[in-house]
């Protein structure tokens, strides 16, 4: 008869087997990172999971690049997607062509990603865009919608209602860019809105890390960043004028769609969100105690409900 002791022993031992077991199933595959010959323009891309599985293409916002997306990549995720998240030109580890040579526009900036999806031949995919990631994906589904399987938004705006008060500077720089570019420097490309971007009104502030904005700092004062910046930020005017023709293409294909957003952002309101619905009303909406960059601090929440809804959500 076995003792109590060896008993317990044993049936630790037996948990501790099934645990290291089962391990393999929740680990996500190795992220690598790549570089693709677009359009003469060298693309850095982060890849990760089998390239049989189904794709989810992860477009990034602003000043952010395809690492906003690392704890996605190197989730669980991966064990079943095939996850691709590419940095746009003039971003991230991607060729930073000079505004003479490379027109910083949404119309540009989506041609070429749509080079990059045919270059790496994806002919299918789960959309996953979060702010600039939004105006670039909807150029996308627009041109070739048979390859759009899905689509995640997490704060990216596509009606008025979403854009918040700071929107009014933003739009005297648009009716008149010369006057109106020192007060955009400051709502777009200061440090103090670069934390703002992350922080908002969260009243949590330590559960951010500072590095998240002093690098986004650092990096929108290279040599050229700000002119890049500007010039993209000059042309949103037309994703605003665009917003009309991309909620009837929402309501025309009704992709499944679930839309995230972090209830702190300060560019765009919670109003954004729930304005899916009115194009969409199957829509999976979820607010999230975040700011505009939620994965800063939900990415466990956001993995499980991108999980899900891959799962069972079409």
């Amino acid at each position: 008869m076995l003792s109590i002791k060896t008993f317990i022993s044993s049936g630790l031992c037996l948990v501790a087997a099934h645990l290291i077991s089962c391990k393999p199933a929740l680990a996500a595959e190795t992220v690598s990172y790549h570089t693709a010959k677009v359009d003469g323009l060298d693309i850095f891309y982060r890849e990760a999971g089998p390239k049989d599985g189904p794709t989810i293409l992860l477009l990034h916002g602003l000043p952010s690049s395809s690492r906003m997306y690392q704890k996605l990549l190197a989730s669980r995720l991966t064990k079943r997607y095939h996850v691709i998240a590419p940095d746009y030109p003039g971003f991230g580890q991607s060729s930073w062509p000079d505004p003479k040579q490379y027109a910083y526009t949404f119309d540009h900036i989506a041609s070429t990603m749509d080079h990059f999806c045919d270059q790496l031949k994806l002919q299918k995919y789960t959309l996953f865009m979060q702010d600039y990631g939004g105006p670039v994906g909807f150029r996308l589904a627009l041109a070739k919608p048979e390859r759009v399987h899905a689509m995640i938004i997490q704060n990216a705006v596509s009606h008025e209602a979403g854009l918040s008060k700071l929107w009014e500077v933003r739009r005297k720089f648009w009716q008149d860019r010369a006057p109106n570019e020192e007060s955009v420097r400051k709502n777009l490309l200061s440090l103090e809105a670069t934390r703002a971007r992350h922080l908002g009104s969260d009243p949590h502030p330590e559960r951010y890390d500072p590095d998240l904005w002093t690098d986004e700092y650092y990096f929108l004062n290279r040599s050229g960043q700000a002119d890049i910046q500007l010039d993209l930020f000059y042309d949103y005017q037309n994703n605003v004028k665009s917003y009309p023709k991309w909620q009837e293409w929402l309501r025309q294909h009704k992709p499944p769609l679930l839309v995230l957003w972090g209830k702190y952002d300060p560019s765009f309101n919670v109003a954004g969100a729930e304005s899916y619905k009115r194009d969409v009303p199957g829509a999976e909406v979820h607010v999230l105690d975040a700011g505009h960059f939620a994965m800063d601090v939900d990415a466990d929440e956001i993995i499980d409900f991108t999980e899900k809804f891959l799962v069972t959500g079409h």
